[in-house]
């Protein structure tokens, strides 16, 4: 028979080339917050259960504790499972917490290797699309980006996606010191901003510098508000800005996963 402090040792002493120890039953557990959290309604017993891969007499007992720690309510009616009080509080603290600019930068270095061009990352200052990191790839591209710049609304991707998804009155007064006022109702740039709303990418070639194109994808946090903006810049020659090729997917990926981290679920 173990001993109490053999059954108790710290996740550290069993460390090896399997990784640190874990609970397998708070594991298995997890798995049906995972479930509530991933489809965000209320379930009940047997469909969450099925979710989680677990028949529905091994699944009570976890929501009978996970309930008592307030990681699960019941609704008294309809004996619906939820997530419970502690949980959302769990989240709200986490999305304080995570700062989405310092997110992206991690990510910046391996995105531009992966992408063989220059990425960007952008929020929205006092003027409008403001670049705040830049971070070269190993395509070579001649365009005057450093930090603190200002992008254009209308003729950057990234300004694109901007005006997709930030406040109206917002936009018009960006436009308007970019010399694009009234541009909102221009039917052809509604149609473009349609375009990113469908396809959470914004995409330019050619419009300010011939020569260059790129592409931008929108990072969300978890209130559903657009945080920052990931951009590839690159030269027209070699970048690819198909919506469905290999650049764009793997920026819209990073974008995802980054929104993803901050919470967003759509």
């Amino acid at each position: 028979m173990r001993s109490t402090n053999e059954e108790e040792q710290s996740p550290e002493a069993e460390s090896g080339a399997r990784g640190p120890r874990g609970i397998q039953s708070v594991e298995v557990g997890g798995q049906l917050l995972k479930v509530l959290a991933h489809t965000g309604r209320r379930m009940a017993l047997k469909d969450l259960a099925r979710e989680a891969d677990m028949s529905p007499a091994k699944a009570h007992p976890y929501l009978v504790s996970f309930g008592k720690l307030g990681l699960i309510e019941q609704d008294g009616v309809s004996g619906h499972y939820g997530l419970g009080p502690l949980a959302l509080q769990l989240g709200l603290i986490s999305l304080q917490q995570v700062d989405p600019v310092q997110l992206a930068n991690a990510e910046l270095p391996a995105l531009a290797q992966r992408l063989g061009h220059t990425v960007s990352a952008s929020v929205w200052g006092a003027r409008g699309p403001t670049i705040i990191r830049v971070e070269e790839g190993p395509t070579a591209v001649y365009v005057a980006m450093r930090h603190g710049t200002t992008a254009s609304v209308r003729h950057t991707a990234s300004g694109q996606v901007f005006a997709a998804y930030r406040p109206r009155e917002d936009v018009a007064m960006a436009l308007a010191s970019d010399g694009d006022a009234g541009a909102l109702d221009d039917p052809a740039f509604a149609a473009e901003l349609e375009r990113v709303r469908q396809t959470r990418l914004g995409v330019v070639n050619n419009h300010l510098i011939t020569g260059i194109s790129a592409l931008a994808s929108p990072v969300f946090n978890g209130f559903g508000q657009l945080v920052l903006v990931l951009a590839c810049i690159g030269p027209s020659a070699t970048l690819d800005t198909d919506l469905d090729g290999p650049v764009a997917l793997a920026l819209k990926a990073c974008a995802q996963d980054l929104s993803r981290r901050l919470g967003a679920t759509g």
